[in-house]
């Protein structure tokens, strides 16, 4: 049988765990009140010439200021206690914003928590949907079992739905965006001042060469880790990356250069590393053939942020490699102007789930092969627990594939959905065509979009679709939720 809720009695402690804290703030600003009051009023006791007169009276003003200001604090707090004092309290009368700013944001513990709930809600979901549907395919009778199934689904659906609204109740999502917003500035500025500094020809270096024999994913990857290198060593990284197989003339062709200033090593000696000593310059190998990992590479991040970013996501690594990604993903004017105009003719509205598709080489090789139906089954889940708590004039899907056809497939299909996507996109994916300005753009399309989507279908087999999911990292404070992957999860995979 199960428990009720502990609603109320939860509240009432919540709330006068804080009303103590509130009157212990209210005193000691009385006493810091009493205090400067009497610091203003001893001086008049004393004789003094008119310079310490002058000077009195300015000292005078300015800490009048001040005490005003501890005075409306003070009864910004006293009336907020009376309000909020007693047991039978009003929490719609609870000035919660203020209570949770006094306190600085969530604690780590609180958000571990919150998301655990998440997660354990749909762990349990999954063993009985999968434990279920066993049965269910070993008998003909299966009317009760599915509706006990149908039932599990929509009780699912609702406890979800009510730990998703807790973010917008705990008086803490101002603070998440705007801590988001914050970390992430801090980071693009540490990379820029690292990327430029101040003397080129005294900074340390790392060469990272771009040139490695695999997809577009795969080379974001390598960038990555290579600024990753470059900031944890505090070295300037330099890309190589003449005759880059998806154009010639190198990346800055195609997007901003990842410094303005820095892109020479001045004749100094190159060492391969890892090195015996410190050098000066090193060059950095292919992740794929290095032994020992450095420990700083993902799923680590950086020990100094740790602690904030923590307490706003989920997914820590896949927010530090999506700031990476936000970093150096920069197109010059022409490739955003070719990537604008084809996001144009998409219609592109919310909500809307991405789906990516990888088939071509690497099913077969590097991954299974899954249908459509296998990505639809996360797509309808979506839109279910949706609906408990909006009205969805349609189910839209931004369908991304390097295989033309499944586009088509998916719309004969699934007509009750609204696909949107571009086969000509698709086409120049075909494993003849990849290399390829126009191929390029497409992906870039496609990664844009995929990143802009209100919920992520894909394979993290493919790293494309991880790309896209650490690309969502960067547009919102928290995408940790925001995916369903059919093959195997992102901590498995890393630069792998």
């Amino acid at each position: 049988m199960m428990k009720p809720f502990a609603g109320q009695g939860g509240v009432n402690g919540f709330v006068m765990m804080y009303m103590t804290k509130w009157k212990r703030v209210a005193v000691l600003l009385l006493l810091i009140w009493i205090f400067v009051t009497y610091l203003v009023i001893s001086p008049l006791r004393c004789d003094g010439s008119t310079e310490d007169v002058s000077e009195f009276q300015d000292r005078l003003k300015t800490v009048s200021m001040q005490l005003e200001s501890l005075k409306q604090q003070h009864n910004k707090l006293i009336a907020q206690i009376k309000k909020s004092s007693g047991l039978n309290v009003n929490l719609k009368d609870l000035d919660t914003g203020s209570l949770f700013d006094s306190v600085g944001g969530p604690s780590e513990e609180y958000e571990n928590l919150r998301r655990r709930i998440f997660s354990n809600t749909k762990e349990v979901w999954y063993f009985i949907n999968h434990e279920l549907t066993k049965i269910i395919k070993g008998d003909r009778k299966v009317e009760k079992l599915q509706s006990i199934l149908d039932q599990l689904a929509h009780r699912k659906g609702v406890l979800l739905a009510d730990q998703q609204k807790l973010p917008e109740l705990d008086g803490y999502q101002d603070w998440r965006l705007a801590e988001a917003a914050n970390v992430s500035d801090l980071v693009q500025r540490r990379l820029k001042y690292l990327q430029n500094p101040p003397d080129c020809r005294d900074a340390r270096k790392v060469i990272c060469n771009l040139n490695k024999g695999c997809g577009f994913g795969c080379q974001l990857h390598h960038i990555v880790y290579c600024l990753i290198f470059a900031y944890a060593t505090e070295r300037t990284l330099i890309l190589n990356s003449k005759g880059w197989r998806y154009n010639t003339k190198g990346w800055e062709y195609v997007f901003h250069p990842i410094s303005d200033s820095c892109v020479s090593t001045y004749d100094d000696k190159i060492v391969q590393w890892p090195a015996a000593y410190d050098p000066k310059v090193v060059s950095l190998p292919f992740i794929d053939s290095i032994s020992q990992k450095p420990k700083f590479l993902p799923l680590a991040i950086p020990s100094d942020l740790a602690h904030r970013i923590v307490r706003f996501n989920g997914d820590p690594a896949s927010w530090w490699i999506g700031q990476m990604l936000k970093y150096i993903l920069k197109p010059r004017p022409a490739m955003q102007k070719a990537i604008n105009e084809t996001i144009a003719k998409m219609h592109f509205k919310r909500p809307i789930v991405g789906v990516h598709i990888r088939r071509t080489d690497k099913v077969g090789t590097e991954a299974a092969f899954h249908s459509i139906d296998e990505y639809m089954v996360h797509v309808k889940d979506y839109y279910d627990q949706l609906e408990i708590t909006q009205t969805v004039d349609a189910r839209r899907v931004y369908l991304a594939s390097d295989d033309a056809n499944v586009l088509e497939d998916a719309r004969k299909k699934y007509p009750e959905y609204t696909f949107l996507g571009d086969a000509t996109i698709a086409k120049t994916a075909a494993t003849h065509r990849r290399y390829t300005p126009a191929s390029l753009t497409g992906l870039l399309v496609d990664l844009h979009l995929l990143a802009m989507c209100d919920h992520l279908v894909c394979t993290f087999s493919s790293q494309v679709g991880r790309v896209a999911y650490e690309m969502m990292q960067t547009n919102r404070a928290d995408a940790w939720a925001a995916f369903a992957s059919i093959s195997v999860y992102m901590n498995e995979l890393i630069f792998s």
